[in-house]
């Protein structure tokens, strides 16, 4: 299992990403979960996505225009388009990339300028470090068909 960080601590809420993979590498993990920061413009992601793992972790802020701190949890298939916006699927659907399961753990961004997690972003990193745990841990945070996103409430109940 890859679990990697998409971002940049300079912009902002950007960061978030680096923060949760950050934690994560604090935290008691099997041996065959490989964790790694992969900064904005996705790096080495294409490279390490093609290593042949089961499961891939995308950890993102990823803006969806809902309010600042919320979780979505979504299980991708590279052989689809995804709506989300987001780049790292679409790049590796073009290498050609097999991994069995994709998932995306993002997080809504308030702010991507200046430096430093907004309050609300920063207040949902435990909550990222907990979904991923989970997954990792073979505990699936949720039961969502491939292709739905999950939304998690933050922890100020909305």
């Amino acid at each position: 299992m890859l679990v990697t960080g998409i971002g940049t601590i300079l912009r902002g809420d950007e960061g978030f990403a680096l923060e949760v993979v950050q934690r994560l590498a604090e935290r008691r993990l099997p041996s065959w979960v490989q964790l790694a920061d992969h900064g904005i413009g996705c790096g080495r992601l294409d490279c390490d996505m093609l290593g042949d793992y089961d499961t891939t972790v995308l950890v993102d802020g990823t803006p969806r225009g809902g309010t600042p701190g919320r979780l979505r949890v979504t299980d991708l298939d590279l052989t689809e388009a995804q709506p989300d916006g987001l780049i790292a699927p679409a790049l590796l659907r073009l290498l050609g990339c097999d991994a069995a399961r994709l998932v995306v753990v993002a997080c809504e961004p308030r702010s991507t300028t200046g430096i430093g997690l907004s309050p609300e972003v920063a207040a949902a990193v435990d909550e990222a470090v907990e979904l991923v745990t989970e997954l990792v841990w073979g505990e699936p945070p949720g039961a969502a068909a491939a292709g739905s996103p999950r939304l998690v409430p933050s922890a100020r109940g909305e």
